[in-house]
C-alpha cells in the first residue's frame, strides 16, 4: 500500500493524472466510480480535460460502488444520478457506458447477480476510486461486513445515515435505511484501488486503514490484501498516522518512472 500525503488539490490531480494516462494508454478502460465528496475535484479535473485537452472517454465504461434502495428514479441524491450530473453528463458518457446497482429492481437479490456478472463481463475493472467513511467504511460495506463480500443489499449504520443527512437537507428521516453495495471482495478484485480522504473527520479511519489490523471492524482495512493499493490523504486526514514522516519521505524519494 502506498500512502501519499499532500494538500487535497494535488491529490485530486494526482488521481487525474493517473487515469488520464490509463485512457491514453488503453481507451476501453474500466473505471470504478464512488460517489460522495471525496472524489468530486478528481471529476472537475478530469471533465476539465475532457473539454480542454480532449481527453476521450468515448470507448470507456464506468462501473458505480453502490445505489440507495427505493429512491425514485428522478431523485437527486439517487446515486445514479448524482454520477451523471458529477462525471457521466460532462465527459460525453452515454447512459449505458455506466452501470449501478439497480435500486429499484423487483428482486434485488438477482439484480445484485447481474452487477456482479456485468463487472466479470466487462473485463473487470481498472482504477476503483474509493472514499471512506469516519466508521471504516468503503462503498456502503459497513463495519463487521464480510472481507470476501460481493455485491449484495446492506442495511445502513445509524453513523452513516447521520453522516448522508447533509445530503437530505440534513433529515434523517429521508437517508434510506438499505442500500444495494459492491462487497468487499469485488472491490478487491479491481486492479488497482486509489482511495482519497481529506480533513480531520476521517484521521482515525485513515490510521486504521493504514496501520490497524485487517479487520471487518474497519472494513477498508482489506485493502493492505491488494496488490496494489494507493491512498491519497491530507495533512489533516494523516495527522493520526504514526509513520506520517516516512510515508512523507517515501513519496519525496519515489523514482518519477512508477507513477501511482
Amino acid at each position: 500500500m502506498e500512502v501519499v500525503i499532500a494538500p487535497a488539490e494535488e491529490l485530486a490531480l494526482l488521481a487525474a493524472d493517473h487515469i488520464d494516462k490509463l485512457l491514453r494508454r488503453k481507451p476501453d478502460a474500466v473505471l470504478g466510480l464512488a460517489t460522495g465528496s471525496s472524489p468530486l475535484k478528481v471529476y472537475d479535473e478530469l471533465a476539465r480535460r475532457h473539454t480542454e485537452e480532449g481527453l476521450s472517454f468515448a470507448q470507456a465504461r464506468g462501473f458505480m460502488l453502490d445505489e440507495y434502495v427505493g429512491l425514485p428514479a428522478d431523485h437527486p441524491e439517487r446515486y445514479r444520478n448524482v454520477i451523471e450530473k458529477e462525471i457521466a453528463s460532462r465527459v460525453g458518457w452515454a447512459p449505458e457506458q455506466v452501470q449501478g446497482p439497480d435500486g429499484l429492481a423487483e428482486d434485488l437479490e438477482e439484480a445484485c447477480v447481474r452487477y456482479e456478472q456485468a463487472i466479470v463481463d466487462a473485463g473487470g475493472v481498472d482504477v476503483q476510486i474509493l472514499g471512506i467513511g469516519t466508521d471504516g467504511h468503503i462503498a456502503f460495506n459497513e463495519p463487521g461486513s464480510s472481507l470476501a463480500s460481493r455485491t449484495r443489499i446492506k442495511t445502513l449504520t445509524a453513523q452513516t445515515r447521520e453522516d448522508n443527512a447533509r445530503f437530505f437537507d440534513g433529515d434523517l428521516d429521508k437517508v434510506p435505511v438499505h442500500c444495494l453495495t459492491q462487497g468487499l471482495g469485488t472491490i478487491m478484485s479491481a486492479r488497482h484501488l486509489v482511495l482519497l480522504a481529506t480533513g480531520k473527520q476521517k484521521a482515525e479511519a485513515v490510521h486504521q486503514l493504514v496501520e490497524g489490523p485487517v479487520s471487518a471492524m474497519w472494513p477498508a482495512t482489506i485493502m493492505q490484501m491488494h496488490q496494489h493499493a494507493t491512498v491519497l490523504i491530507d495533512d489533516a486526514a494523516a495527522s493520526r498516522l504514526q509513520l506520517a514522516d516516512y510515508y512523507r519521505q517515501t513519496y519525496a524519494t519515489k523514482p518519477a518512472w512508477q507513477g501511482l
